[in-house]
């Protein structure tokens, strides 16, 4: 590991750097299977519901006392063995100025869509007093979670530049794609200047104190692999190398990206995500050796009856076993709104139970 560039996430709380969590991380032996699940912090606990009542989502990424509490409602309610920040990856880039809005059942939506070279002028650089509130809610983090690991994350390179090209939520990527292949400078010069912007947000959030950070690349798995080792990889490389010294495990996960799987761990992730479609033991023939893996069970099993969520856990705690690397439980993407909170916590502590 390179020398570290400032105080290393969670190095000062007292047993963060033992917990089964970052153990897990580092491929080390951990006393039971951790757990946390993407989105647990939100939409599924009336408690956040509650709390969030009538402020936009961006405003209540801002406010730090707020931030504070509905990162700590998953780790009381469901004994998570990690709490992830609370915040958006839309957050860094309406930082900076982006004319861009959280629709409610929509998702982000911005302006002014970069189609041209001018419309790049609306990314510059992210600098830490941009994002105050987010140094600010970390440390009230840090200090109330004790041992409990903090996870930081931000929005990949191409997730972002895609909602920035289509202006909102996109199915197929035509614009994106069309951009991408249509213009490679400026395509190359817009993952660039997002890759420096990311990077930015999660250095930010390590020097406030986050354990581990995760690039989430919602939606990279629109690409073929060439087109991703290409033209995506090396903005991603970027952001990996950039918090590298810090020492923090580094966590890449997209949806639909079992192609891509091994290319994203060579991106420079010491964790690999992977969603529900590919088991963890074939995941691990796809990635290369060293770096543990993180999933899989399908969010949508938890409607079904708790005996058949049980056998799919057991599945998927049987696959990691058998891939010899280590492991952290989660869900192969985001907790359902609709999800019973209470069905989470049953997971959690068979997981617990039965992960050792």
């Amino acid at each position: 590991m390179s020398e570290s560039k400032g105080p290393q996430g969670g190095q000062g709380r007292s047993g963060v750097q033992d917990s089964a969590f970052l153990r897990a991380c580092r491929g080390e032996a951990v006393p039971h299977t951790p757990v946390w699940f993407m989105r647990q912090a939100g939409r599924s606990l009336p408690e956040y519901l509650k709390i969030r009542e009538g402020i936009p989502m961006l405003d209540s990424c801002m406010m730090p006392e707020l931030v504070k509490e509905i990162t700590l409602q998953p780790v009381r309610r469901h004994k998570v063995d990690a709490a992830i920040y609370f915040s958006d990856i839309m957050v860094p880039l309406k930082a900076i100025g982006v004319d861009l809005d959280i629709k409610p059942g929509i998702g982000p939506v911005v302006a002014n869509p970069i189609r041209s070279r001018a419309d790049l002028a609306q990314l510059r650089a992210l600098e830490p007093d941009d994002v105050s509130y987010v140094t600010e809610a970390i440390g009230l983090l840090v200090a109330e979670l004790g041992a409990t690991p903090l996870i930081g994350f931000a929005g990949a390179p191409y997730t972002l530049a895609s909602y920035l090209v289509e202006g909102g939520p996109s199915k197929n990527h035509e614009h994106t794609k069309a951009l991408m292949y249509g213009d490679p400078e400026l395509w190359q010069e817009l993952l660039d200047r997002l890759s420096e912007i990311t990077a930015g947000f999660l250095k930010v959030q390590i020097e406030a104190g986050v354990s581990a950070v995760q690039l989430f690349d919602s939606w990279v798995g629109a690409l073929a692999p060439e087109d991703y080792r290409t033209r995506v990889m090396p903005a991603s490389a970027k952001v990996f190398d950039a918090v590298a010294g810090y020492g923090v495990p580094r966590i890449h996960f997209g949806v639909g990206t079992g192609e891509l799987l091994g290319l994203m761990g060579d991106a420079g992730a010491d964790v690999v995500g992977v969603d529900w479609r590919v088991p963890l033991d074939v995941a691990a023939g796809r990635v290369a050796p060293g770096k543990a893996l993180q999933g899989n069970l399908d969010p949508t099993l938890l409607f079904a009856p708790e005996a058949a969520v049980r056998q799919k856990a057991d599945e998927v705690l049987a696959a990691a076993a058998a891939s010899g690397r280590g492991h952290i439980f989660n869900l192969g993407h985001g907790v359902l709104p609709s999800t019973d909170p209470d069905a989470l916590s049953r997971l959690v502590a068979h997981v617990h139970e039965h992960g050792r």
